[in-house]
């Protein structure tokens, strides 16, 4: 396991003006065995996994080029980042751009502007990203005060690792259910390697480490703990908090947090950083659907492993948005202009597969992104006739606030939330079923959290709370993977009009989609008005019917 720590004792620099950070990925295929069990042909940047993480500065434009060397387009997405006045960077196949052709090259540019943080960059066309292309981004924070509270920043990333090509994990679900699942189910990567081959991570008396947590996952959760210590959160997805004390992390794919541990001032014991692998959805199979792996960390080569008693998880106090507050104390968005309900819909085709949505069509791609048709459509942009059923797409209008309540109603399957363009204030969830004995929680404190990436429980719902002061066409889907494909997904269509004022899209954008075969302007099928001719009708999905769907 590779360790990534950086000494705060030389941050000095941090302070430093602003710079361009020049970054080049020349993604390809390699044939390789990570996990020490499979070897087969993923996909890496530089002819390498893993890819090493990025560290830039908060104010820093990271110029990010991607050479593709795919048969297939190949996209970028910055897990987290904002991407303000610049959507079309966000990096969404056939969202925000029709994606780099192959053996074509484009540059990214990602202004970090005042976001700080953990994130991590991925590839967001097809399944490239579970394939490999992934990395963790770390934005060092400006603020000195920031600093002065830890003495060492240590990344510890976490990855599901398949037995073959995503693709072909597909093609194995179309023929047996999702919760069996078949029998290659992944492996765990921390830091890029195999995690039963694990380096240790060494505490200094008395040293205070900031510990990051990037879930660099599609597929499955991840609990973190150290017994022995406790942990001060100070930030989740890229928001800093006041610190708050917790016994562990419960992270779902996408999510990061960030700890402070106090190492203990005796050298008498070595401790055990523990990380579970889990999917609660998936029949379990010991030894094969649940993992457990162990962090050494070491105060002392020569002293014992301090054990501890086991305690259930019910007992374990984890991080809770709900209980956290941001740090920069911002007050509940109000008054709220729009109320939109998405409920979890599911359709269940031959030998249990299902195909989801949220809300009651099915997301799948057209031929014109979204993004282009609001910039052509002119005062038909604000209309959503202009836009495919299959989009999903909720249209706001300039610093409308938007309080989004996301239903699952399921009693089998977890999903998760993942929010392009915005970090979401937590406000509450609670059940589905008004009859369920689950509580209703709502923020606790002046201050709700604010996080991009988040989990819906069995048969819960969450309520957040987005302002539309970012201008752009956002994506807005569940992190699991396979769901993703299946159509749990829809999109936000912000501020149209101000858009066509203020956005103006590469031209090498334009013509990568000419050169692919995809029209760069009209309505979702290149055409004038509600003209979908040449579109595949949506697939409607009535089951878990809400009629508050909006």
């Amino acid at each position: 396991m590779l360790v990534y720590t950086l000494l705060i004792l030389f941050a000095g620099g941090l302070q430093a003006l602003a710079a361009r950070v020049q970054v080049t990925w020349d993604v390809g295929y390699l044939n390789i065995s990570r996990d020490g069990i499979s070897t087969w042909r993923a996909i890496g940047a530089n002819g390498q996994l893993p890819i090493p993480p990025i560290y830039i500065t908060q104010g820093d434009v990271l110029e990010l080029t991607a050479i593709n060397h795919l048969d297939k387009p190949l996209s970028l997405h910055t897990h987290g980042l904002f991407q303000r006045n610049s959507t079309y960077y966000d990096g969404t196949g056939m969202v925000t751009e029709c994606g780099i052709p192959p053996n074509a090259q484009f540059t990214y540019i990602i202004e970090t502007c005042d976001q700080s943080g953990t994130y991590w960059v991925h590839a967001h066309y097809e399944m490239e990203g579970i394939d490999g292309l992934r990395a963790a981004l770390v934005i060092l924070d400006q603020d000195t005060s920031l600093l002065d509270e830890y003495d060492e920043d240590v990344l510890l990333t976490l990855e599901d690792w398949g037995k073959e090509p995503y693709d072909d994990h597909i093609k194995q679900l179309q023929t047996i259910a999702e919760v069996d699942m078949p029998p290659n189910h992944p492996s765990v990567l921390i830091n890029g390697i195999n995690a039963n081959i694990l380096q240790p991570i060494r505490f200094t008396p008395g040293r205070r480490y900031r510990l990051r947590v990037v879930s660099m996952s599609f597929t499955y959760w991840f609990k973190v703990r150290l017994p022995g210590h406790t942990m001060q959160v100070i930030e989740a997805d890229g928001i800093s908090s006041h610190p708050s004390a917790v016994d562990g992390l419960d992270l779902c794919p996408g999510q990061r947090y960030s700890v402070i541990i106090t190492a203990h001032k005796s050298l008498d014991y070595n401790y055990a950083l523990n990380v579970t692998f889990y999917n609660d959805f998936i029949v379990e199979i010991p030894g094969a659907t649940t993992l457990y792996h162990h962090v050494p960390i070491v105060y002392n080569d020569n002293a014992p492993v301090k054990t501890f008693p086991v305690i259930e998880d019910k007992d374990v106090k984890w991080a809770d948005e709900l209980a956290m507050e941001p740090r920069d104390e911002q007050v509940l968005l109000e008054p709220v202009d729009q109320h939109i309900v998405r409920s979890v819909k599911a359709l269940t085709k031959d030998l249990g597969i299902p195909i989801y949505a949220f809300g009651n069509y099915s997301y799948a791609p057209v031929p014109v992104p979204p993004l282009l048709t609001a910039l052509t459509t002119g005062n038909m942009a604000l209309s959503p006739s202009v836009y495919a059923p299959q989009l999903n797409a909720i249209i706001l209008q300039h610093n409308q606030i938007m309080e989004l309540e996301l239903r699952n109603p399921d009693s089998i399957i977890v999903h998760t939330y993942h929010s392009h363009g915005h970090a979401f204030q937590v406000v509450e969830s609670g059940p589905v079923n008004k009859n369920s004995s689950v509580p209703v929680k709502r923020f606790k404190g002046r201050y709700p959290m604010r996080r991009d990436t988040i989990t819906l429980a069995l048969g819960q719902y969450v309520r957040v709370r987005i302002k539309a002061d970012n201008p752009g066409v956002w994506y807005q889907h569940c992190h699991q993977e396979q769901h993703n494909y299946s159509g749990l997904a829809f999109t936000l269509v912000e501020a149209p009009d101000v858009m066509q004022r203020t956005l103006h899209v590469p031209s090498e954008m334009l013509e990568f989609c000419r050169i692919l075969g995809h029209p760069t302007q009209g309505n979702s099928a290149g055409r004038v008005g509600s003209d979908m001719t040449g579109i595949e009708p949506p697939l409607a999905i009535h089951g878990h019917a809400d009629s508050s769907d909006t």
